[in-house]
């Protein structure tokens, strides 16, 4: 791997050069990971899976805009590169998509990509959309009402602007001006839905003047503009400047789900033509012309993140299954009732 850059480059504040490779490595981490995951799931392998590809600048950049250890994130179910920027191993990820006893997040009874790493200060998320920005903005007003100089980091989707929590949780933000940092990553599509049938604006930073504090657009394709812009919210949140709502504007390159073909609402040309927004040959590009990633950088590197994820499938598929008598752990206080 290449070592500290041998020309001088104006780097982004708070990031080193091998911050930036550390960066790349984990969108590609993420990209393998996900390809993986579909893989599995076409050979009935595991049940299902959520591709976050195209997402992976957006979620890194929020990822490392924020003070480790201090801060909480509260993601959503598309969020694997965050997760894995933040410390969520292959490993783990592969022990949660195989639902084995093992999982971290749940011991193999939520669905994929329901973290909940409090060590790691990722807070677990609900199935129902949009329901967990709530739980994030009551932590956020926890740590104002503990005089605590932390920020809580919300992601959601687009489509989940359109449920009712959203705006109950938005709202009560504004009016207590918490420490919280509203980032959607505005894919283009709620399941099968485009935005055009979800609201009648254009930009959904648009939305944050109704609560009385501010919306942000950045480019959720490049990770230091989102990073950028990202961590001006979270300082300014900390400063108790209120909250910020960011729309990262990326988008969905595969179907929603395994159990989802995009090609029912998507045409083949229109599907193609997402190549040419990849973030991560564009990041790629940005590294090599500043000269922080060599010639050959790219390839070792996408070589060392294929390893991890072979090793950490084939480990994780040969873990055990929850057992019978795992059935009611955390169900009932003290075992079920008879």
């Amino acid at each position: 791997m290449a070592s500290e850059p041998k020309v001088r480059v104006s780097l982004p504040e708070g990031l080193t050069a091998d911050a930036l490779r550390e960066m790349y490595y984990r969108m590609v981490l993420t990209r393998l990971c996900d390809e993986r995951a579909f893989a599995l799931n076409r050979q009935g392998k595991i049940p299902f899976a959520a591709s976050c590809k195209g997402h992976e600048a957006a979620q890194v950049g929020t990822a490392y805009a924020i003070r480790r250890g201090t801060d909480w994130v509260v993601p959503y179910y598309r969020d694997t590169a965050l997760a894995l920027a933040l410390g969520v191993t292959p490993r783990e990820q592969m022990l949660c998509l195989f639902a084995r006893k093992a999982d971290l997040f749940s011991a193999g009874r939520q669905f994929p990509n329901h973290y909940s790493v409090p060590d790691r200060h990722i807070a677990t998320i609900s199935s129902i959309i949009a329901a967990h920005i709530t739980h994030g903005v009551g932590m956020a007003l926890a740590f104002r009402m503990r005089r605590e100089p932390v920020v809580t980091v919300v992601c959601f989707g687009e489509g989940a602007t359109s449920e009712g929590e959203w705006h109950e949780a938005l709202n009560f933000a504004g009016i207590h001006k918490l420490p919280v940092v509203f980032v959607c990553e505005n894919n283009e599509f709620a399941i099968s839905v485009p935005q055009r049938l979800q609201m009648a604006i254009p930009n959904v930073a648009d939305r944050a003047a109704g609560y009385g504090f501010s919306g942000v657009i950045c480019d959720g394709t490049d990770p230091i503009t989102t990073y950028t812009i990202v961590r001006e919210a979270v300082e300014r949140a900390r400063a108790g400047g209120g909250p910020t709502l960011v729309e990262a504007k990326c988008y969905r390159a595969m179907s929603h789900t395994t159990d989802d073909n995009q090609l029912t609402y998507r045409t083949p040309e229109e599907i193609e033509a997402l190549a040419a927004r990849d973030p991560i040959p564009r990041f790629e590009r940005w590294l090599r012309e500043r000269g922080l990633l060599g010639q050959d950088d790219a390839a070792e590197l996408r070589r060392k993140a294929q390893a991890e994820v072979d090793e950490a499938t084939d480990w994780a598929e040969a873990q055990p299954p929850p057992a019978e008598e795992d059935l009611y752990t955390h169900v009932y206080a003290s075992g079920p009732l008879s």
